[in-house]
């Protein structure tokens, strides 16, 4: 049975240009059910967004930071910001998935969704 949850709410830079980090809190992949196909989409949406997107999962039960790794990034550097939706697939049997935003300067981010 596939499930949709919202991983990261809605999110405004304070607007002075100073580089922020949003670690959202971790949601349940996968590995956590015992599926064997491992296949995770993600779906974000920015908003005259300037930083990175990028998608985290670890392989442990209880994870500590060292634990999560990268599995998706993309930067949006544009002078103007960019305003975009995008969907992602990636497979793996991770336990744990999480969004991390960085070198975030400008913008919103509307909102995150895993599907699995």
């Amino acid at each position: 049975m596939a499930q949709s949850e919202t991983i990261l709410s809605a999110n405004t830079h304070p607007g002075d240009s100073t580089v922020q980090t949003i670690t959202g809190e971790k949601y349940k992949g996968d590995g956590y059910y015992g599926r064997s196909d491992g296949f995770h989409t993600v779906q974000y949406s920015i908003n005259s967004f300037k930083g990175t997107v990028n998608v985290q999962a670890t392989l442990a039960i209880d994870p500590v930071e060292a634990d999560w790794f990268t599995v998706y990034t993309q930067a949006y550097l544009d002078d103007q910001g960019d305003t975009v939706s995008n969907i992602t697939n990636f497979t793996g049997n991770y336990v744990w998935i999480r969004s991390y935003i960085s070198n975030w300067t400008e913008g919103t981010v509307n909102i995150v969704q895993l599907n699995h």
